[in-house]
């Protein structure tokens, strides 16, 4: 019959495990960092987008026209959706509800917008994005800067899908 008897751990294993644990606190304070920027910083870009399309009607529809995609009546149908929809998504991000899933929308969306601005790009389209809200004083937008910003938000939201930032979320 052996005893065993407990001893205490060693300094150096001790210290190597305090200095393990301090590193994870701070690997997971980062990552609580990035996630709150991805989630606040998307649902921003979202609202500011959808705002400044909101009561600019006429304007939102010629954007839409200007990629020669959609016919007139779909071009006004769009112009009176997007900016709430746009605004209903920045805020369902803000308040946490359902972030995996409003996140898969927010790829969904930004998926469709990059191949709306491919397409114009790829038929020499000089035109006003819109992608901010109509901008009447601006002859054109540098598409392929636009596309890149918008995979740019993809990334940022699989972040956010990856790792949601639940804290201060309603329903996550």
């Amino acid at each position: 019959m052996t005893i065993q008897q407990d001893s205490p751990a060693a300094p150096a294993e001790t210290a190597v495990s305090a200095e393990s644990a301090a590193q994870t606190s701070t690997s997971t304070h980062v990552l609580d960092v990035l996630s709150a920027l991805a989630r606040f910083g998307l649902a921003i870009m979202w609202i500011y987008a959808g705002y400044n399309k909101l009561g600019a009607h006429a304007l939102t529809t010629q954007s839409i026209e200007a990629y020669d995609i959609f016919t007139p009546y779909w071009s006004q149908l769009l112009a009176g959706l997007i900016g709430p929809l746009e605004i209903a998504g920045g805020l369902i991000l803000l308040l946490g509800i359902k972030l995996r899933p409003a996140g898969w929308v927010s790829i969904v969306v930004l998926l469709l917008f990059i191949i709306g601005l491919a397409s114009a790009y790829s038929r020499g389209l000089q035109i006003d994005c819109g992608c901010f809200g109509p901008d009447p004083d601006s002859s054109a937008t540098d598409l392929l800067w636009a596309i890149a910003r918008d995979i740019g938000y993809v990334a940022v939201t699989l972040f956010m899908i990856y790792r949601p930032f639940k804290k201060f979320a309603l329903y996550p």
